[in-house]
């Protein structure tokens, strides 16, 4: 199942939504107190195995049975309960002609050490309910040119190795990825901008090329007919319908002029300014203006003659996709996989 959370592109506008609404409430939880917190463990305790095995003994009134209830031998176990005594400086279990019983200390002990054993249990299967909860569950945050027409497919894919998966998608723009993966509110990320953010790891899945689009009626459509490219100089110049300003589409198209053109270039400010690839797409069909967007957003209306794909010399119009996570923490789980089906 794939629930999608389409916010706002601000970096920090709807930052409350979808991905915080769905961790648990034990996120929530304070922090322990230094100041309460029970001392360490005394390396003169036994271990757990010994003191469920000193219980054994007392419920079933033999080493031997208690041997083969644990998989051990009797010499095995004798030599444990001689460790736990000479541990603890007390003697745990009395041997006769008729069985094992256990001392009064050893009493004690195996009473005492019935809650660190339940309270053992109850650790190792929180632990490991709260491990599946994590592999039945997967946060994506994703640019929208990767949302709208990449994870799609991967995420088809995902469903079929994984068909248990709850998967949520935010689709929201690469500087708020970056945000929602830093604090986290999404496991993965997939980012289309320049850079690599602070504190994040990176993985190029894909390149994705840039296309510069305009209506069929534009001047710049009949310059293209004629095999007339735009150059970089004429392309900054020009007022673009262009994404919001947090936006990696325009991100990776100003990089791309200040590589050509040097690091102070001025760009025109847009003719239009909208939030999401088909708000621009739809604005240049209707004569807006220019765009420069992924080939992956304008491929069908170029082969459907809806808009025009002009030449750009002197410009590598060329971006990477990249997955992102946590600096030092892998993805695992359906995040791991998800990543691998993206870079296939």
């Amino acid at each position: 199942m794939v629930t999608q959370d389409r916010q706002p592109p601000s970096g920090t506008a709807g930052a409350s939504g979808g991905a915080d609404d769905a961790r648990p409430d034990r996120d929530d939880a304070p922090a322990p107190d230094p100041t309460t917190l029970p001392p360490a463990p005394s390396p003169r305790l036994p271990d757990l195995d010994s003191l469920h095995l000193l219980l054994r003994i007392a419920a079933t009134g033999s080493l031997g049975r208690a041997a083969a209830a644990h998989g051990l031998g009797q010499p095995a176990v004798s030599a444990r309960v001689r460790a736990m005594e000479r541990l603890l400086g007390v003697p745990l279990v009395a041997r006769g002609r008729r069985g094992s019983t256990l001392t009064p200390a050893g009493a004690l002990v195996a009473e005492w050490a019935q809650p660190l054993l339940a309270a053992a249990a109850h650790l190792e299967t929180s632990v490991a309910a709260l491990r599946e909860e994590g592999e039945g569950r997967l946060r994506v945050a994703a640019s929208l040119t990767v949302a709208e027409h990449l994870l799609p497919g991967w995420l088809v894919r995902l469903a079929a190795d994984r068909p248990g998966t709850a998967v949520t998608l935010a689709a929201v723009n690469s500087t708020e990825v970056a945000r929602r993966v830093l604090a986290g509110e999404a496991d993965l990320g997939f980012v289309e901008g320049p850079g690599t953010p602070d504190g994040l790891e990176a993985r190029t899945v894909r390149t994705d090329h840039l296309v510069l689009v305009v209506p069929p009626g534009h001047a710049w459509a009949r310059r293209a007919r004629r095999g007339r490219p735009v150059d970089a100089a004429e392309l900054a110049a020009t007022r673009l319908v262009q994404r919001e300003p947090t936006s990696g589409t325009r991100a990776a198209l100003a990089g791309a002029l200040a590589a050509a053109l040097g690091p102070g270039t001025a760009q025109a400010p847009p003719v239009l300014e909208l939030s999401t690839s088909t708000g621009v797409r739809s604005a240049v069909e209707a004569g807006a203006g220019p765009a420069v967007l992924s080939e992956l957003a304008v491929g069908d209306d170029v082969a459907a003659g809806r808009l025009v794909a002009v030449p750009v010399e002197g410009v590598a119009l060329e971006r990477r996709l990249r997955a992102v996570w946590p600096s030092g923490r892998r993805p695992r789980g359906p995040a791991q996989d998800l990543l691998a089906i993206a870079r296939r």
